[in-house]
């Protein structure tokens, strides 16, 4: 990679994958790392700058994370964020200790305008804070520069040794000035000259592309939504003629999607290919109520379905995927596993493709969007909702059964259509059958039917959200309309968590 780089080593923050988006608006690539990562390895990337990460731990207890301590004597500007900036103080010999007053939520801070991370800024911001730790004693040649009514060292600087941390979060909307803060990090403090844009992602990954395929054709798994789209017309643009794209309908889409997908790219440049598989995919999947088992098997049999389709086609090797960024950090990779996404976690061990090929796998989603505008896709596909990879299997809670993915489709595809009419346009929004049954009344007799969850969200990256907060009267209408029109559903709830704590999708 020719581009200037900022490393994010994670310990543990539930904003990571935020603070990594952050910088790459700022038009500087990033990519996270684990905080352990051995020093050597980092050198070698030659960062331009590195920041660490919040974490849940207290860095004075024994086994909470830690990094080296030569980290600081590499001369590369380091930005420590709540636990990041605790690590840093600790390490260095200063003191963190329990809070006399936590602080949580907005807080008003004052800061010093004079550092380079503050300047052009007013005394008086706003950051979020979340800590029941805080630095009491500084090491040396770090000073305090910024403070709030509870927290002497909300801010500090080496500006030496260029070195800076922060107990507050500027990586969120909640902190209305923490991208200006990230900023003047990466243009004051590290250098960066912002060489980093989607363009250029284009130029490189098409080059890459070249030289892993060669002159040899590629099967690309594709399945309608916006990463598999954007990742076929690059691969179209890429190796022209050479592209299979199979269309997998393994029963797990929703109601008339499967023919929605077809007609959007049978009459496109490409070499379109349908396989109807929701008897196998069920066959598969029944008995599993495991949402990890089930992701897995849904992966394995997307690529079992592919390898037979190519094996039609001719001696194929590469296969590729839209994974993008989210899923590999999500998957484990670098991180803790929070659920496997089938084509990163789920791929069986021995996948008779040699060549994995994979070009969205270092963007987010906000990213991938802007490359399908760049690449000529219509808006129809590009603005589409997100929908995982296994389908209505990780939206049925449970086993997965034809009956139940039958409720399930109807009450979605009437959800949708009620937000439709509505003014209310939330980034993505959708049903989940449960598996909790209840007792109900209609006409006369009792009911004993399924619980639907309905669950709409505000978020621009995908990897944290807000709930929206939908009219009581849409909600009324569309419970009304899903009990009355889909046999077996008695009851209807709404989903009201953020992520975090809870993720977007149920499993």
């Amino acid at each position: 990679m020719d581009n200037q780089l900022v490393v994010v080593l994670d310990f543990g923050g539930q904003y990571k994958e935020l603070i990594a988006r952050r910088v790459r608006e700022c038009s500087v690539c990033s990519v996270i790392k684990p905080g352990e990562m051995p020093l050597e390895e980092l050198a070698a990337m030659e960062p331009i700058g590195i920041i660490l990460t919040g974490g849940p731990d207290s860095v004075y207890r024994d086994g909470s994370p830690k990094c080296d301590p030569k980290l600081f004597e590499l001369g590369i500007p380091i930005l420590g964020i709540c636990y990041g900036m605790q690590l840093m103080m600790h390490t260095l010999g200063g003191v963190v200790e329990p809070c006399s007053v936590s602080e949580y939520g907005r807080t008003k801070v004052t800061v010093d305008t004079a550092s380079p991370i503050f300047t052009g800024m007013d005394r008086q911001q706003v950051g979020l804070m979340s800590h029941t730790d805080q630095v009491n004693a500084l090491p040396a040649g770090f000073v305090s520069i910024a403070q709030t009514g509870h927290c002497p060292n909300a801010a500090v600087a080496d500006p030496v040794r260029r070195l800076y941390g922060m107990q507050f979060h500027p990586e969120v909307e909640n902190t209305p000035g923490g991208a200006q803060m990230i900023r003047n990090f990466l243009f004051n403090v590290c250098g960066a000259t912002g060489d980093y844009n989607i363009e250029d992602y284009e130029a490189r990954m098409i080059a890459e592309i070249r030289d892993q395929v060669g002159d040899e054709h590629v099967v690309l798994g594709l399945s309608g939504g916006v990463d598999s789209s954007v990742c076929a017309a690059l691969l179209a643009k890429a190796i022209p003629g050479r592209l299979h794209c199979i269309f997998v309908d393994h029963g797990l889409m929703r109601k008339n999607e499967g023919d929605e997908v077809e007609a959007a790219f049978s009459g496109r440049d490409l070499d379109f290919i349908r396989v109807n598989a929701e008897e196998r995919f069920l066959n598969r999947l029944k008995g599993v109520t495991d949402p990890e088992r089930k992701r897995k098997i849904i992966g394995e049999e997307f690529v079992r379905v592919f390898e037979e389709e190519a094996d039609k086609l001719g001696d194929i090797r590469f296969l590729a995927q839209g994974t993008i960024y989210p899923d590999v950090i999500e998957s484990g990779v670098n991180s803790a596993v929070i659920k496997s996404h089938h084509n990163v976690g789920g791929l069986p061990e021995d996948i008779k493709f040699t060549g994995l090929v994979e070009p969205l796998r270092g963007l987010f989603k906000d990213e991938v969007r802007a490359l399908g505008r760049r690449l000529g896709l219509p808006d129809t596909l590009v603005d589409r909702q997100p929908f995982p990879g296994p389908g209505l299997a990780v939206r049925c809670i449970g086993e997965v059964t034809k009956e139940k993915l039958d409720m399930l489709r109807e009450a979605d595809a009437i959800f949708r259509a009620e937000m439709k009419r509505s003014r209310r346009k939330p980034d993505q929004y959708f049903a989940v059958l449960t598996d909790t049954r209840s007792v109900g009344v209609m006409g006369d007799s009792r009911t004993h039917g399924y619980t639907i969850a309905l669950r709409a969200v505000k978020t621009t990256d995908f990897m944290t959200c807000e709930v929206v907060p939908i009219a009581h009267s849409l909600l009324t209408r569309t419970a009304t309309r899903i009990v009355n029109e889909v046999k077996g559903v008695s009851r209807v709830v709404y989903d009201i968590t953020g992520k975090p704590p809870a993720t977007i999708e149920w499993e």
